[in-house]
């Protein structure tokens, strides 16, 4: 029989991390700071570790008030932690094309330590210096999955895809000019990979990368 707990706004699904190897992870876009708290005290309750993501500043300092000054927040990445994370195994890289790319790649990154993977990180390679990326194919080969987030023309991933044998995702970020729509152009370029084999995620989704990534990654070690 599935646990679950029910909270005024909210019912928790308390064994998702015994169906599927990973945790329920709490979206704070939307919600309230109380309900933020709530569901992450009733999933720390439960599994001694709980996080939740898209959660601005302002919200943050209230949820950790309501949490008795407990918990981590990271602002680069939105994400507020509460209790200790896995110890982290295997690695994955989180690869960026740009500094204005680095929101995104920052909540890659968060999400997959959280989820207890180890995290290479490779930043400002966009194919506008092939060069760079070219000079970390090495360190990204040793790895079990990639992350690639790009915006302007979405072009990142399809050279990764090129040089790496493992799964490689990639994350369209709403970085761009007007012709960019937002991400749409990214996305659109991503899905057109002449790379076989590259995943694509929605605009801008470094948590739903991350959790795939995660699942790649435990899943060669063993985890």
């Amino acid at each position: 029989m599935n646990r679950e707990l029910r909270l005024p706004h909210s019912t928790l699904d308390l064994d998702r991390a015994e169906r599927i190897g990973q945790p329920e992870v709490v979206y704070g876009e939307g919600k309230t700071a109380a309900h933020i708290a709530d569901a992450l005290d009733g999933l720390m309750s439960a599994g001694g570790f709980a996080f939740a993501t898209r959660v601005d500043a302002a919200k943050a300092e209230e949820v950790g008030q309501r949490l008795g000054d407990r918990g981590t927040y990271s602002s680069d990445a939105r994400i507020f932690s509460l209790g200790t994370p896995p110890v982290p195994v295997g690695r994955i890289a989180v690869v960026s094309a740009g500094t204005s790319d680095e929101a995104v790649a920052a909540e890659v990154e968060r999400t997959a330590e959280l989820l207890g993977n180890g995290v290479l990180r490779v930043r400002d390679v966009g194919v506008a210096g092939l060069h760079r990326v070219m000079a970390r194919a090495e360190e990204l080969r040793a790895c079990h999955a990639v992350v690639v987030v790009a915006g302007m023309d979405g072009a990142l991933p399809s050279v990764v895809g090129g040089l790496v044998g493992c799964p490689v995702i990639a994350v369209p970020t709403s970085v761009g000019y007007g012709a960019s729509f937002g991400g749409l152009a990214a996305l659109l370029a991503m899905l057109n990979s002449c790379a076989p084999g590259v995943t694509v995620v929605n605009i801008d989704n470094g948590f739903g990368a991350a959790y795939a990534a995660s699942r790649v990654n435990r899943a060669r070690v063993g985890a």
